[in-house]
C-alpha cells in the first residue's frame, strides 16, 4: 500500500556561490530567448569539505516567457583532496516579470519575491564520493549581479 511509503527528508548537503561572467546573448530562437552563462569559478561548503568551482563552466539559459526561465548549469568542483566532481543543474526561476526582466539585465533583485528551485545531479571518479552519484539532490537559490548562491540537501 502507498500508505507504507515513508517520506523523504531534506538533509543539508552544501552552500554554493558562484562567480559568473557576462551573459553571451544568442537572442530569440523556435524555443525562448538563449543565453549562456560563463561560470568564472566560486565554491562549494559542506559539513567537513570544501571545494572549488572551477572556471569554464556555463549556465545554458532559456527564457521562455517573461516569467519563466529554465536554467541547465554545468560546471566542475574541485574538493580539497583533489577530488573531481561533475555538477549538471537543471532549475526553474520564475516571478514577476519587472522583476524577471531586472534579473536580465543583471540588477540586483530581493530573492525573496524569485521562485529559484533546482535539482542538481553529480558524477565523480571518486571512490570515497561514489554515494553521491546515487542520490537525489534538491535546492534552492539566488541570482546576483555577479553570482548565484544555492543551498544543496539530499533527499533522505
Amino acid at each position: 500500500m502507498t500508505t507504507d511509503l515513508v517520506p523523504p527528508q531534506l538533509q543539508f548537503f552544501a552552500d554554493l556561490s558562484v562567480l559568473v561572467d557576462r551573459p553571451q546573448e544568442v537572442g530569440m530562437t523556435a524555443r525562448g530567448r538563449r543565453r549562456l552563462i560563463p561560470i568564472l569559478g566560486g565554491e562549494a561548503v559542506g559539513q567537513g569539505w570544501r571545494a572549488r568551482v572551477l572556471p569554464g563552466g556555463a549556465d545554458f539559459q532559456l527564457l521562455v516567457t517573461d516569467t519563466l526561465a529554465e536554467l541547465d548549469a554545468r560546471y566542475c568542483l574541485e574538493t580539497d583532496a583533489g577530488e573531481l566532481i561533475y555538477v549538471q543543474n537543471r532549475a526553474i526561476r520564475s516571478g514577476p516579470p519587472d522583476l524577471m526582466a531586472k534579473l536580465v539585465r543583471g540588477e540586483p533583485v530581493d530573492p525573496a519575491q524569485i521562485y529559484f528551485r533546482c535539482s542538481p545531479g553529480f558524477e565523480t571518479a571518486s571512490a570515497s564520493l561514489r554515494w553521491i552519484t546515487e542520490r537525489m539532490f534538491v535546492g534552492t537559490g539566488a541570482r546576483h549581479p555577479d553570482k548565484v548562491v544555492m543551498r544543496f540537501w539530499q533527499l533522505g
